[in-house]
């Protein structure tokens, strides 16, 4: 008999078991893969981290106790899981890149610069912004590593004790006045409490919750840039994004791995549609083509010679927001998926947010955003 199981050990899961251990809990952790795995959202080297949250101002205290715990987090495990190298939001000066991070960093007073088309160029010689492109300027964001962070927090959780088993997928849970039960391939388990972090597994997990969670391929792309990785380096280079006329986001990242290895970019949203079961693994020559068109105009350097991709998927909501909450149907299970896109640099703080759920029902956090009944009636 566990305090509490955590089913799913990504992101957020491994967050949840180190801090529910950290905190005393006897904590099972189930995953269908093994530990930081490459099937599911949390790899692929690199994820941007930034406080001017154009999605919506409300995520900005959140972020603030992230960037807290990813230090933590960093001492504890003496892993390095966050790089900063400041960052630029480029686009019109009425895209959404630009004026919704200007208005989170003017609603909570974060350090930021606007900078025009003419001195971006200055300050950031591979970007070549038209003439009415702006771009706000962030020297706290930059990039945390995804399987260097999940791996991370499972060390710890298994150092405080929990109980990590890997390989073994999940085939059902349920919830009564006694606990909850856990049934995997391999046998069943018992806890007081549960959280259930499924990434792309949320529609087959939580199907009860009546959200209609859409699953989207995303494609990850690193290529050589012209001249070497010595302009990218992350001591010169921010993380960017940059939206388009059209409203196409693309983002990117310094070169952090080393020559060898290129300078990441991708597309933020607009992938196929898919599974678990049916994404498509193969990245296509008319995708790598794709992203070269989107940053020949604006890194005319970056995309020279194409080295590798990689695929991982988005659990999207109707609204793009988060799901983190107390089960509306199961007061003892805690849930925590539909990060649409934006989450890992959450993920230190959501475990926070998860462990206080599970263990006393409620969290000083402001969460009233990611409530699941917004989502029950809309339909995709």
């Amino acid at each position: 008999m566990y305090d509490v199981i955590v089913i799913g050990l990504g992101g957020m899961g491994s967050a949840a078991v180190s801090h529910l251990a950290a905190r005393g809990s006897r904590v099972l952790g189930l995953d269908r893969f093994g530990p930081a795995h490459h099937n599911g959202s949390s790899h692929g080297g690199s994820r941007i981290i930034r406080q001017s949250y154009f999605e919506d101002p409300a995520y900005v205290p959140l972020l603030l106790r992230s960037y807290e715990l990813f230090d933590r987090l960093a001492a504890d495990s003496g892993r390095e899981v966050l790089t900063v190298t400041g960052g630029v939001m480029i686009g019109r000066p009425d895209s959404l890149t630009v004026k919704g991070s200007q208005l989170s960093a003017e609603t909570w007073d974060l350090p930021h610069e606007m900078l025009d088309a003419l001195e971006i160029r200055r300050r950031f010689p591979t970007m070549t912004p038209v003439e009415d492109e702006i771009a706000l300027y962030e020297t706290k964001a930059g990039f945390v590593r995804p399987e260097a962070t999940v791996t991370a927090h499972l060390e710890l959780a298994g150092k405080a004790g929990a109980h990590l088993r890997y390989h073994e997928p999940v085939l059902d849970w349920t919830s009564d006045g006694n606990g909850v039960r856990v049934r995997t391939g391999a046998g069943e388990y018992r806890a007081e409490k549960l959280v259930i972090c499924p990434g792309a597994w949320a529609p087959e997990l939580l199907a009860d919750l009546g959200i209609p969670f859409v699953i989207e391929r995303q494609v990850q792309y690193w290529f050589a840039p012209t001249g070497g990785t010595g302009p990218f380096r992350p001591e010169v280079h921010p993380i960017y994004i940059w939206e388009a006329a059209d409203g196409v986001q693309a983002y990117g990242f310094p070169a952090s791995d080393g020559p060898e290895d290129g300078a990441k970019v991708a597309f933020f949203r607009g992938g196929q549609t898919c599974t678990p079961d049916t994404i498509d693994r193969t990245v296509h020559p008319h995708e790598v083509e794709a992203m070269r068109a989107q940053m020949l105009p604006r890194i005319p350097s970056l995309p020279a010679q194409f080295l590798r991709a990689a695929t991982c998927m988005y659990t999207n909501t109707a609204d793009e927001h988060f799901v983190i909450a107390t089960h509306p149907a199961h007061e003892r299970v805690t849930v925590a998926c539909g990060f649409s896109g934006h989450g890992f640099k959450f993920v230190p703080v959501v475990g926070e947010i998860l462990a206080d759920l599970a263990l006393t029902g409620a969290t000083a956090h402001p969460i009233d955003l990611f409530r699941p009944e917004r989502l029950s009636e809309v339909t995709p």
